[in-house]
């Protein structure tokens, strides 16, 4: 059979999203019943670019399952250091493991392994392109803050221009009904064109703002941070420039709603103070756990093991 790949979050129509979803819910309420699921199989983890939560959070996941780990954490400690091409990589390590996760700094790296591959290919980050699993991990996690997706205001601050999961995160929450978005961004970091045009195009509601502030905070359900990405700027100047643009602190949020949630794909520089980690409302670590519960529902759903 032909291996199924995860590329984009749109590779998974609504209802199958909505059925990994629900597994992974099952998975965090009853971890034994799937604690033997992968047993003899093996995932190989091949991260081209640093890499902690989402790495080890894969790793983590085949682990619940009763499955085992191989692979790499840098370019440096692959053959790519000698020269060795994605496409044959994959197809060698289609020779040891039954599925794979790739992150690579070039867009499109993880297809064009897939292409070649023998086993499912889990996109883990290409680029400042596409993060679909950490984009099934936000929605895992605002369901279960939330209950729903349908009518939510959506806040993105930060690195827009550059920033993967906010580009994956439009996407899928794109397919939902009454979404709108904020997009929270200084001018050089303002979400790609194309980011945009989607949006027009399927007539969902957007604005483009500057401020982070209590009018910006208002109407919000969930404000997405994000740091701004020292590895994708070609100049250290601009990056300095940059990168304190929002600090997300005590006093901004006195004045934010109660309803408003805080998620953050992490790592976190300086873009929020670790004085609000204990605000009920700052659930980015909560998040990360979601995030192996997401990676365990999506193993099982590429391999087709039936949960009884």
């Amino acid at each position: 059979m032909t291996p199924r790949h995860l590329m984009s979050p749109l590779d998974f129509s609504i209802e199958e999203l909505d059925r990994l979803l629900d597994m992974a819910a099952d998975i965090e309420k009853n971890p034994d019943k799937y604690a033997h699921l992968c047993e003899g199989k093996r995932i190989a983890t091949m991260f081209y670019e640093p890499s902690t939560r989402t790495r080890l959070s894969f790793e983590a996941a085949m682990m619940n399952l009763g499955g085992k780990v191989l692979g790499f954490h840098s370019a440096d400690s692959s053959s790519a250091a000698k020269g060795e091409s994605v496409s044959d990589t994959m197809r060698v390590v289609s020779c040891y493991a039954d599925i794979a996760a790739m992150r690579h700094p070039k867009e499109g790296a993880p297809l064009v392994a897939s292409l070649r591959s023998l086993i499912p290919v889990i996109n883990a980050g290409d680029g400042g392109h596409q993060h679909p699993t950490q984009t099934l991990t936000d929605l895992l996690t605002i369901k279960a803050l939330k209950g729903h997706f349908d009518g939510l205001v959506i806040g993105l601050c930060g690195d827009l221009k550059f920033g993967r999961t906010v580009h994956s995160l439009i996407e899928a929450l794109s397919r939902y009904n009454d979404i709108r978005f904020v997009l929270i961004s200084p001018e050089e970091l303002r979400v790609p064109s194309y980011v945009r045009e989607s949006l027009r195009a399927k007539n969902i509601p957007f604005e483009e703002v500057v401020r982070l502030d209590e009018e910006t905070m208002a109407d919000l359900d969930i404000l997405y941070m994000t740091r701004v990405q020292k590895e994708r700027f070609f100049n250290e100047e601009d990056y300095v420039r940059m990168k304190d643009f929002y600090i997300l602190d005590k006093a901004k949020m006195d004045v934010a709603p109660d309803k408003m949630m805080i998620l953050h794909p992490l790592p976190r520089v300086n873009e929020i103070s670790v004085e609000i980690d204990d605000d009920p409302r700052a659930q980015y670590f909560a998040q990360a756990q979601y995030g192996v519960y997401v990676r365990m529902a999506l193993i099982l759903t590429l391999l087709g093991i039936e949960v009884a």
